[in-house]
C-alpha cells in the first residue's frame, strides 16, 4: 500500500534504485547523481527509462505497492541508459527508448504476477532485441566517440577502483568516483548489501584472476558488477548468506566469460543466470533439510 508520506517522485527514485535491489529514494537519486557526473544524457536516458516504465504501471493499474516500491522502474531505467550507451541519440533511438521501456513494465508485471524472480532479466531481453533490430534491420550509429568519455578509465588489477568499477558497471559507469557514490548510496539503505558488494567484487576478481587469467578484461570492471548484484541479493546476517554469495559469483564469472569468449553482449545477464542457479541450489538444499528433519520426527512417514 502506498505510504502517506510518500512524495509523489518517490516511485521513480526508487525504481532507480531498484537497480541494486534498494527500495529508497535517496539511494536512487543519488544513483542518478553518480551518472550525472559522468553523462548528463545518460542520466537523462535513466530518468526517462524510470518515469516512462513507472508511468506504464500506473496507466495499467497494477499492484499499487508494486509501483511504490519502485518495482516497474528499475528495468525501464537500465533500458534507457543501455540504449543510450549503444547508439546515438536520434529521434528513433529515444522512441525506442520509451517503448521498450513500457514494454519492460509489461514484461515485469508477467513474472511479478507468477512470482518468478526474473531481477533485470526483461531489460536484458529487451536491449537484445533492439541491438539486433537497430543492427540488422534499420542501422543506427553508435554514439560519438565523445559521448561517452570518462565512462572507462584505465586501472591496474587490484587496485581499489576495481571495486568501484564494480558498483560502477552495474549503471554502465566506469569511474571510481561514480562506483564509490552508488555504494554509499546502497550503504545508505542497507549497510550488509554494501559490504557484500565488496566483497562479491573482490572475490569476483580473485576467481577471474585464478582460474580463468582474465587480467585485461577485469581491469575495466568486467566480472566485478555482476558479482556486486549477486552479493546484493544474497547478502544476509547469517553464516550461510556468504556461502551463497561464493556460489552465485562463482557461477556468474563462469557464464561472464564464457559469454565474452564468444564475442557475446552480456549485459547483467551472468548474474540473473548466476542467481537463478544459486537459488536452485539453495532450493535443493532448504529442500534435502526439510526432508532431514521430517525423517528425525516421523521415519514411517518418509
Amino acid at each position: 500500500m502506498k505510504n502517506k508520506d510518500e512524495k509523489f517522485y518517490d516511485p521513480f527514485l526508487k525504481g532507480i534504485g531498484q537497480i541494486m535491489l534498494q527500495e529508497n529514494s535517496l539511494t536512487g537519486l543519488l544513483f542518478l547523481i553518480g551518472i550525472l557526473i559522468n553523462s548528463p544524457l545518460l542520466a537523462l536516458g535513466t530518468l526517462v527509462g524510470a518515469v516512462v516504465g513507472t508511468l506504464t504501471a500506473k496507466l495499467f493499474k497494477y499492484d499499487k505497492g508494486n509501483i511504490s516500491s519502485g518495482l516497474y522502474g528499475f528495468n525501464a531505467a537500465l533500458v534507457g541508459i543501455a540504449m543510450l550507451v549503444f547508439f546515438e541519440g536520434s529521434i528513433l533511438v529515444w522512441i525506442g527508448i520509451i517503448l521498450l521501456a513500457a514494454l519492460s513494465t509489461l514484461v515485469m508485471n508477467f513474472f511479478l504476477n507468477k512470482k518468478i524472480p526474473v531481477f533485470t532479466f526483461p531489460f536484458i531481453a529487451l536491449v537484445w532485441i533492439a541491438l539486433y533490430f537497430f543492427h540488422e534491420v534499420v542501422p543506427v550509429d553508435p554514439p560519438a566517440e565523445g559521448d561517452l568519455a570518462g565512462l572507462i578509465e584505465e586501472t591496474v588489477v587490484f587496485e581499489l577502483s576495481n571495486f568501484g568499477f564494480g558498483f560502477g558497471e552495474v549503471i554502465f559507469q566506469g569511474s571510481l568516483l561514480s562506483g564509490l557514490i552508488f555504494m554509499i548510496a546502497v550503504y545508505i539503505n542497507n549497510p550488509i548489501a554494501a559490504i557484500y558488494g565488496l566483497v562479491g567484487a573482490f572475490f569476483a576478481a580473485l576467481f577471474a584472476v585464478l582460474t580463468i587469467d582474465q587480467f585485461d578484461a577485469l581491469q575495466q570492471g568486467w566480472f566485478t558488477f555482476n558479482a556486486v548484484l549477486c552479493a546484493i541479493v544474497f547478502s544476509g546476517l547469517e553464516k550461510k548468506d556468504g556461502l551463497f554469495v561464493l556460489i552465485a559469483v562463482f557461477f556468474s564469472v563462469l557464464i561472464e566469460n564464457f559469454m565474452m569468449s564468444r564475442g557475446l553482449i552480456f549485459l547483467t545477464f551472468p548474474f540473473v543466470a548466476g542467481t537463478w542457479i544459486t537459488l536452485w541450489i539453495k532450493h535443493l538444499l532448504v529442500k534435502n533439510q526439510n526432508n532431514k528433519i521430517k525423517t528425525k520426527i516421523d521415519p514411517v512417514s518418509i
